[in-house]
Parts: structure tokens; sequence; C-alpha cells
């Protein structure tokens, strides 16, 4: 697909949304089968591949932990959470609010942090054990 046939839509959080052709009574109305034909006729918007993270690596794509489901699932503040992994409070929201992705070594911490808190949290801070 060309840029001159791309449709780009800037929106800013409370704003209204942008009027459209879209007829989203008609999209809303599809079943999940109609919008998986859907996708799959357009080359643009193919379905994220199920597989082993592996898998998606080898094709250019990386599982992110999401941050704030994890900080929620242990019960903690950001700020809690910051000092406990010894993260940027900063770098901890601009991950929760999509403003930044985590690099390839925050991605490898995160998921360590996601498979084992206490022990992370033991390692970081002794004394606090």
């Amino acid at each position: 697909m060309s840029a001159k046939n791309m449709i780009i839509i800037e929106h800013e959080p409370g704003t209204p949304y942008r009027a459209t052709d879209t007829d989203w009574n008609r999209v809303n109305a599809m079943t999940d089968e109609e919008v998986m034909a859907a996708a799959l006729s357009d080359p643009d918007a193919q379905p994220i591949p199920e597989g082993t993270d592996e898998e998606l690596e080898k094709i250019g794509l990386h599982r992110v932990v999401n941050t704030y489901v994890l900080r929620r699932r242990l019960g903690v503040t950001q700020e809690e959470f910051a000092e406990r992994y010894k993260i940027p409070v900063g770098t901890l929201r601009d991950w929760e609010q999509r403003r930044k992705m985590p690099d390839a070594p925050a991605r490898a911490y995160l998921k360590v942090i996601e498979a084992n808190p206490e022990m992370v949290a033991k390692s970081l801070n002794p004394q606090a054990a």
C-alpha cells in the first residue's frame, strides 16, 4: 500500500474522534470469522501469528511484559515497583502509558521479574529480606 492511499489519524485522549466514512455499525456487526477473513485478505493488516517467543523474534516481533498488569498483580504503586526493582519511575510510567517500549535488556529484565518477583526484589535489596 502506498502512503498516498493511507489515512493517518492522530487522536489526543479526551477529544472527540474525527469523522470518517467508516460504517462502524457494519464493522461492529461483523463476526470474528468475517473480521479474520477481512484481515487475511489485506496484506497490510495480517494478524499477529501465534508462536513461541523465539519464533516471533525470528520475524521481528517481541513479546513485551505489560508492566501495568505486572505491577497491579504485585499490588504495588509505581513508586514502590520502581524502587523495588531499581527502575526509574519516569521510565516505568513511559512503559505503562506506552509512550516508550522497553529495549531488549529491559524486556529480559521484566521477564525475570514476571517469573520470580520475590527473588529479584530480594537479590536487589538483601537487607529488606
